[in-house]
Formats: C-alpha cells, structure tokens, sequence
C-alpha cells in the first residue's frame, strides 16, 4: 500500500498480502530430476537435473523462478546430492501484474524444497533466502515481496523493516477497502533495464550525497545509510538532495569527477553489467522519491495507529502523492497506469496508486466500503469494456481485497 521502490534502498515498507495466491503439488522422487509442470497451457514442462542447476538470466521463463527457490534453499545448506521433485505449479496471481507472481513462485519453490529435504528455517529466514535467491535472475530487488509472502497475516498490514527483518503488525481502517485493478499491460522486471537502472541511480544518488558531506561514500550503497550516518530526518534528507543534486540528468564523466574515479573504475566497480551502458543518470529525482516515499510509510503507519475520523481521506491523499512521485521523480508509472489511477480516482476512491514495480501492471486503491460497487462497475465500465484485450482480463484484473495470510504448507498424512 505505501513503500514503493525503497525497499532495496534499506527503507522500510507498508504492504499487505492479496488473497491471490500460487499452489505447488510437491512428490519427492527418488531420481536426481526436478520434474516441473504448470497448470496454464502457456507455460511449458521442464526437467532439469536436480544437481546441476543453471539459470538463465537472459529469458526470464517461468521455471527459472522455482529454480531461484530451490537454488537458494540447496545453496543455503551447502547442499550436493539433491532429492528429485515432481511439482505441478498453479496459481491465480495474473502475470506481470505487478503483483509479484514471480516472487511468490520463487518462495513457494523454497518453501516446498525446505519442506521435501525435511529442513526447518524460520519465517524471517527463509524471506531473506528467497530475496537473495530472485537475483540468480538478475533483479536487484529489496526483499518487500519475499517477506510479505512469509510474514503476512490474514487481517492485517505489516510494516517491514530490513536488517534485521521484522514485521509489525498495521491495522487497516474500517469503513474501506482496498481494490486491485490491473492496467492489462504486461511488465517484466527480469526483462526490462528499467528496474535494474533504478536501483543504480538510487546507488549512485547515495554515493554522490555521502561524498558531499563528507563521508566514506565508497562503502555506501544505499540512500538510508547516509540518513543513518548523518543522523538526521527525512525531513532534512529531502533538504541534503535539493543542495547536493541538480535535476538535469548526470552522465557517467560528471559521476567519475563527482566520486573523483576513473571511468574504468565507475564500470568496474560500482555499475552492474546489466547498466553499464547507460550513459546517462538520474540522481536527484531517485534520491527525491525514495526519501519522500520512506516518510510516506511512516505518515501511513502513524494514521493507521491514531485512526483519527478522517483516515480514509488522509491515506488516500498519502497514495495519491505516493503516485505522482512514482510518475514524476521515479518515473515507473505508464500512461495506461496513469488513466486507471483518474478513472479510480473519479469514481469515489479515496486515493489510487501504481502497486508493484510500475511500468505497467496494477493499481491499488482505498475505496470506502459505502461506494464499492458502484466503483466497480463504473471503473469495468470506463477501463475495461473499452479494450477488447483487457475485458478478457477483466475476471482476474478488478477486485476488492482484503489483507491475506502467508505461505502455508499441506501435508497428505
């Protein structure tokens, strides 16, 4: 609900479980293959041996994500001779929705595999293992989706703080509801730049910002630790950006005479291979989101708390700003993301947003419980019905949520 993009920048974040899920039937085999199957036609059959496993970072195909889990979980226990699995995958979490269908199937590929090797882990471990084990396919992402995905519980938000992880219960105010509506465009972090150039700007911002004020930026990797080191607000680190960064885009010269580095040095030691190419970088407009954003969760978390009459309006009005930052400084937003959010908006939702990793996917939306469905049918009626494509979508792409629980196991005696 609030925390967007910040979490792989150290901050805390506010979400909440759907109650969309995916299914894994799990038949320990005595041969060393992972035997992998899924219930949609669109996503063919795989075998693999079950001690040789490759990912393939370049296509981000459907079984590579149950590799991540089971690698990770293998990796973990230093593990050699590995038990085979025949696992028939399911789910209703719609693909590329920005709703994490690739994490919930690297978690319960872990889950399963702890399961069938008879290995016990606790919740905030084995998040911490899935959110490790998503970049063997090349997403820097900050672990939000894995811990959501162990710690969630029905009936409540979470707040999830990182190192070390902990999750804090977060009571949702009566009287609304949360609606999911997916824009129907498709959007693939494992296959875009997009994602993965974000969380180098966020690097570069924090690198250039500890420079200025004096610290030891080349050990600094993320926008939280200069608050921590400095030991001041949000507040003031929105203050810190606007001194210390202009808006016009930075290229890799001016960030090597910023950092005093050789470009050589910038490629090597600070880009990811996949953003050594890009030329140009965007630091104060990252930095300014992902500082105003982490106030954001804390304002969100504090109104849930007092639960003033006014909630409602006050977390809408916290979503609302939570997406032009989205759109305008971090730019992760699309115009069809845009148009649901004014077509929510209009139709009585207190406050709309982009959910997930933008550029396409869903919007998620506070709605008082009074004008539900009239906003559902007005919303299917102004997005939906308009555009052949997405009203084939439409069963799986509106719908009213409540907070879910996490991963479960069930055993057959």
């Amino acid at each position: 609900m609030t925390g967007e993009h910040i979490d792989y920048c150290g901050y805390s974040v506010l979400p909440m479980a759907v109650e969309q899920d995916m299914l894994i039937a799990v038949e320990p085999v005595k041969t060393h293959t992972l035997q992998l199957a899924n219930t949609n036609p669109l996503y063919p059959d795989f075998s693999t041996s079950a001690n040789n496993i490759y990912i393939d970072k370049t296509k981000p195909l459907w079984h590579n994500y149950f590799l991540c889990g089971f690698k990770g979980i293998q990796e973990h226990f230093g593990l050699s001779k590995l038990t085979g699995m025949n696992c028939l995958v399911d789910g209703n979490i719609p693909p590329g929705s920005g709703l994490s269908s690739s994490s919930a199937l690297v978690c319960c590929a872990g889950l399963v595999t702890l399961t069938v090797l008879g290995m016990s882990l606790s919740k905030v471990e084995l998040a911490e293992i899935c959110a490790k084990s998503e970049r063997y396919i090349g997403t820097e992402g900050g672990g939000m989706d894995q811990s959501i995905s162990f710690l969630a519980e029905e009936g409540t938000a979470k707040l999830i703080e990182f190192s070390p992880l902990r999750a804090t219960d977060v009571k949702l105010p009566s009287g609304a509801v949360f609606v999911i509506a997916n824009s129907c465009v498709e959007m693939n972090k494992a296959a875009t730049s997009h994602f993965n150039v974000r969380v180098m700007e966020c690097r570069l911002a924090a690198k250039v910002l500890a420079k200025h004020k004096g610290l030891q930026w080349d050990k600094v990797l993320r926008l939280e630790e200069v608050q921590t080191k400095l030991g001041v607000s949000l507040e003031e680190m929105l203050l810190v950006t606007e001194d210390a960064l202009h808006a016009e885009p930075y290229s890799r010269e001016e960030i090597c005479r910023c950092l005093g580095i050789s470009l050589e040095e910038l490629r090597t030691q600070i880009l990811s291979p996949n953003t050594q190419d890009e030329l140009t970088f965007k630091l104060y407009q990252r930095a300014k989101h992902v500082y105003s954003e982490a106030a954001r969760v804390l304002q969100f978390k504090q109104v849930c708390e007092e639960a003033p009459d006014n909630a409602v309006q006050l977390l809408g009005e916290l979503m609302n700003q939570s997406h032009r930052s989205c759109r305008d400084m971090y730019e992760c937003s699309c115009p069809e993301l845009d148009q649901l959010v004014d077509i929510c908006r209009k139709f009585g939702a207190k406050g709309s947003r982009l959910t997930g990793a933008g550029w396409g996917g869903c919007t998620v939306s506070i709605v008082p419980t009074d004008v539900l469905s009239s906003f559902l049918t007005n919303v299917h009626e102004a997005y939906y019905q308009r555009n052949s494509s997405s009203l084939a979508l439409e069963k799986h792409s509106l719908f009213a949520t409540k907070p879910g629980g996490g991963a479960l196991v069930f055993l057959e005696a």
